[in-house]
């Protein structure tokens, strides 16, 4: 069984640094695709969570429909949504409650937009999970949102927010972590006035602040603290994740952070703590300008990544986009 793990394609990006619209990525990733028996979308794989789903999806239909004809009905698509494209599911995990799992089984017509994804992967067949996956015995996957929940501010980037309680190892539940995502949120669904103003605020200063760092030459040192932020804090938050939800893997993969890894260079144990999953993560696809400026491949941030999976061998970091030059991107 060969199997290809990639996430955070982030179809339908407002600022279009999606990848994957642009001819020669694509070719790559279906390339990739037509060596392998199984792919799996490890969230993230719309955008619909910064702006309309009709938009965004608009944009994922021709990428996912040239995935879906470079397999066949004898290969499989695993589709794991992640918090961008959690509306795919949201309905289904609010009815199942208290009684959804760490690897739930979700039927594609769960809602209507999912059953259109769905169509657009075929002639493969497709299964979705949520809000993970075991891919074998011992081998655990999941988009990785909820470790939010363990950091301040909520969000990929932030620091550590370790309860006395929750550093004891109390258990939770996967609907313990999607309960706390509601909490931003009214009774009707809609976003709390406050944390609409305070994302439109951000909207308003982040396209110029890439701007500013790149001018006066602060972009390296910016990736190289979001990157310190990962290994102390993202990566600690997501062993704790699966402590709370009783996942006992040997292996896990994960994406949101969109950092690949773990890479030539890195140190290990911030992979693989004692006693501990080894960890990896798939990176991303989108070029995310302030991330590698000034940079060259192999870089952890470039837009590319995922992660192979061989019968009988460890699962290994790849990128498929390396030697791309940023014109292409």
């Amino acid at each position: 069984m060969r199997t290809l793990v990639i996430s955070d394609l982030h179809l339908g990006n407002r600022a279009a640094r999606d990848v994957l619209r642009r001819a020669e990525p694509l070719e790559r990733l279906t390339e990739a695709i037509s060596q392998i028996d199984r792919l799996v979308l490890l969230g993230d794989v719309a955008e619909l969570a910064t702006r309309s789903a009709e938009r965004s999806l608009a944009v994922a239909e021709p990428v996912l429909r040239a995935i879906g004809q470079r397999l066949d009905s004898d290969r499989e698509v695993i589709l794991v949504p992640g918090n961008h494209d959690r509306p795919l599911v949201r309905g289904w995990a609010r009815a199942r409650g208290s009684r959804l799992t760490p690897a739930g089984s979700v039927p594609a017509e769960a809602t209507p937009a999912l059953a259109r994804v769905v169509s657009w992967l075929a002639p493969a067949r497709v299964r979705i999970h949520y809000p993970g996956v075991w891919l074998a015995d011992g081998l655990y996957a999941t988009h990785g949102h909820y470790l939010d929940r363990h950091l301040n501010p909520h969000a990929p980037v932030g620091l550590p927010r370790f309860s006395p309680a929750e550093r004891r190892g109390t258990r939770a539940t996967a609907w313990d972590y999607e309960q706390h995502r509601f909490r931003a949120r009214r009774d009707d669904g809609r976003p709390h006035p406050l944390s609409s103003g305070l994302r439109l605020a951000a909207r308003a200063v982040n396209p110029a602040l890439p701007r500013l760092l790149m001018r006066v030459g602060l972009s390296p040192l910016t990736a190289a603290a979001v990157d310190l932020q990962m290994r102390h804090a993202a990566l600690p938050a997501l062993r704790l994740v699966l402590e709370r939800l009783g996942v006992e893997a040997d292996t896990v993969i994960f994406g949101h952070v969109h950092r690949l890894g773990p890479m030539a260079g890195d140190t290990p144990r911030d992979w693989r703590a004692d006693g501990g999953p080894q960890i990896l993560n798939t990176g991303s696809w989108l070029y995310e300008r302030l991330l590698i400026d000034r940079a060259q491949p192999p870089h952890p941030y470039w837009p590319g990544g995922a992660i192979r999976i061989d019968s009988g061998q460890p699962p290994r970091v790849v990128n498929l986009l390396q030697d791309l030059e940023p014109p292409q991107l």
